[in-house]
C-alpha cells in the first residue's frame, strides 16, 4: 500500500491556516476564498487520515498531528523552492570576461571553471591571463571580473586570500655560488619583478636578468634547467622547484593579497561566477614564518 503524497498546494494552504489560526485570514493571505481553503485542508486530512486542526465556533487550533506536520511542511516547500531557483540558474545564459594572473589561470582556475561550466552550461567563459596590474583599470569595459595580485593591505577590490612571495629554483641551483645572481622574471609592471629587484638591491646582492617573459611556463622552464632563480607564490609553487631563503643569502619577500575586482553592474552570469570564485578561493590566509 503506497504512502499518501503531500501536494505542495495543500501544504501551502495548511501553513497559511497554521500561521493565521483562521480560515478567513488564511484565505485572504493566499488571495483565495474561505471555501477553497477549507476544501484543501479537508483533502489533506483525508490523505493523511488524521485531523490537523481542532475547530470551534470561536477559534481554530492545531491538533497534535498538525503541530507535528508544520516543520515538515515548511521544509518540503523550502526544498521545492530551492530546486526551482537552482533550475532557473541553470538556464541563465550570457558570457563572462575574466582576467587573472598567469599562474592562477594555469594552475588554480581550470578545475574551478570546470565545475562552474558543469553547473551553468549555458554561460560562456572568456579568460585572459597576464599582468593584472593593467587589467584592474579596465574592469567594466574589457573585463567583467579580474582576480589581481596586490601588495598586502591594499584596499581596492574584495579580499580573497593571502600569498607569500618566495624565491624558487631547481634543487641543484646554488645561489651562494653565483655572483651576480641570475634571475628569471616577468616584464616591467609585474609586482614580483619589482619586489625581487628591490629586495636584492636593498640587500646589496648583485643580480642580472637572465630571462624575461610573460609566460609562466617559459620562466619555470628556465628555472628548471638551473639557469636562474625566479619568484613565485607559495600557493602555486611548481612541484619541480624548491624554495630558497635567508640560508642562501636571499632577502625575504613581501606578502601578496589576491583580490577580486568586479564591474559595478554585474550580469546574472557574471554574478554567479563571482560567487563561485569567492566560494573556492575566498578567505584563505596562510601562516608564514
Amino acid at each position: 500500500m503506497s504512502s499518501p503524497t503531500l501536494d505542495p498546494e495543500l501544504l501551502k494552504a495548511f501553513l497559511a491556516v497554521a500561521d493565521q489560526l483562521s480560515f478567513t485570514r488564511a484565505a485572504n493571505s493566499l488571495n483565495r476564498t474561505q471555501s477553497s481553503i477549507s476544501s484543501q485542508i479537508k483533502r489533506l486530512e483525508g490523505r493523511l487520515k488524521t485531523e490537523l486542526f481542532t475547530r470551534s465556533t470561536t477559534k481554530v487550533e492545531l491538533s497534535p498531528a498538525g503541530e507535528a506536520l508544520v516543520g515538515y511542511a515548511r521544509r518540503i516547500l523550502m526544498v521545492g523552492e530551492e530546486a526551482v531557483q537552482r533550475l532557473k540558474q541553470h538556464r541563465i545564459e550570457g558570457s563572462v570576461r575574466l582576467g587573472v594572473m598567469d599562474d592562477y589561470g594555469a594552475l588554480l582556475l581550470p578545475p574551478i571553471l570546470r565545475d562552474f561550466a558543469n553547473l551553468y552550461p549555458s554561460i560562456e567563459l572568456q579568460m585572459e591571463t597576464g599582468l593584472t596590474s593593467g587589467m584592474v583599470g579596465r574592469v567594466g569595459s574589457l573585463y567583467d571580473i579580474v582576480i589581481a595580485m596586490h601588495a598586502a593591505g591594499e584596499r581596492t577590490g574584495e579580499f580573497l586570500r593571502r600569498e607569500q612571495a618566495v624565491w624558487a629554483g631547481v634543487a641543484s641551483f646554488n645561489p651562494n655560488e653565483l655572483d651576480p645572481l641570475p634571475v628569471a622574471l616577468y616584464p616591467t609592471g609585474c609586482l614580483f619583478r619589482k619586489w625581487a629587484l628591490d629586495a636584492l638591491d636593498h640587500a646589496g646582492r648583485r643580480w642580472r636578468l637572465a630571462f624575461v617573459s610573460h609566460s609562466l611556463a617559459a620562466v619555470e622552464a628556465i628555472a628548471n634547467q638551473g639557469l636562474a632563480i625566479t619568484v613565485v607564490k607559495s600557493g602555486t609553487l611548481p612541484r619541480s622547484l624548491t624554495t630558497f631563503g635567508r640560508e642562501h643569502c636571499l632577502p625575504p619577500l613581501p606578502l601578496a593579497d589576491i583580490r577580486l575586482h568586479c564591474a559595478p553592474s554585474l550580469s546574472p552570469a557574471s554574478d554567479l561566477l563571482a560567487h563561485h570564485i569567492r566560494k573556492y578561493l575566498g578567505s584563505q590566509i596562510h601562516d608564514f614564518d
